[in-house]
């Protein structure tokens, strides 16, 4: 598994992060109005927002209105190199499942 894919799901273990992602799939978002949205101070929305940037999840943009303010969405890649890795996953215990399946239908026949 790449280094990246670990900062992935170490990133997204966590509960609030997972529900700043599904606010992030919606729109992007200021992080003042996702703190409002889950309910959380600003201090930990930062520090929420800080492992989500440093594991590619989100990447953030200074506002052209106010230059203080940075607007947070999300980054495709790690999602897309996510979804790759499940889908290996998933062929391999189909694969794997598929065999078991024919084996105990052969010992099934052979037992009639």
């Amino acid at each position: 598994m790449p280094a990246d894919l670990g900062q992935t799901f170490d990133a997204l273990a966590d509960s609030h992060r997972r529900a700043v992602v599904a606010l992030l799939r919606q729109e992007p978002r200021r992080s003042g109005d996702l703190a409002q949205a889950l309910s959380m101070n600003h201090p930990t929305m930062s520090r929420h927002l800080r492992v989500l940037r440093k594991a590619g999840l989100v990447q953030e943009e200074i506002d052209e209105e106010d230059a203080r303010v940075r607007v947070y969405s999300l980054r495709p890649e790690p999602f897309a190199e996510l979804r790759s890795w499940l889908d290996e996953v998933e062929s391999f215990w189909t694969d794997q499942l598929g065999s078991f399946k024919a084996h105990a239908e052969r010992r099934g026949k052979t037992r009639s």
